[in-house]
């Protein structure tokens, strides 16, 4: 089982969601969960350091699943996993609390990241930047090419990014 997760935040509310699925390329999870936060919880944001506001919203939205986290294959999150090669991203900071591979999909370069791999999908000419702990980063690059949608987006994310806006 995998799961996508994504944070969405308001004036109003945060809100953390997690679509669940059995294989790359299914087209519809098996399980959606979310959960509301206080928005005072949330840190501000401060570049490079975007976990500090991200981490608990996505720990609290895993402590919905009705199994352990560790039964997850792997986790993939709209973020990075590496900011650069000894930078620590929001994705790493989530495999180091779960101890489950994560995979990085971001929409935006992060500047003088030199171990992110971009990835075209679709028609789309403006890329996807992968970056992964716990997985052999092409290997992830190559589950993200090979998941749901003929967008740039997987299916999968597009759902996790919908639910969080739900709320």
């Amino acid at each position: 089982m995998f799961a996508c997760l994504d944070v969405d935040y308001s004036p109003a509310r945060t809100c953390a969601a997690c679509v669940l699925f059995a294989r790359w390329n299914d087209s519809r999870p098996t399980a959606v969960l979310s959960t509301r936060l206080d928005p005072q919880h949330a840190a501000g944001y401060v570049p490079g350091a975007f976990y500090e506001r991200e981490l608990p919203a996505l720990l609290a939205v895993l402590d919905k699943l009705p199994f352990p986290v560790s039964a997850l294959t792997a986790l993939v999150v709209d973020g990075y996993v590496w900011l650069g090669r000894e930078h620590a991203g929001m994705g790493h900071h989530l495999f180091e609390a779960t101890r489950v591979p994560v995979i990085g999909v971001a929409k935006n370069a992060f500047a003088n990241n030199d171990v992110a791999l971009p990835l075209l999908r679709g028609a789309s000419q403006k890329p996807l930047y992968v970056t992964a702990v716990g997985i052999d980063p092409l290997e992830a690059r190559r589950t993200i090419a090979d998941m749901h949608g003929e967008h740039r987006v997987p299916t999968l994310l597009w759902w996790v990014d919908n639910a969080c806006r739900r709320g």
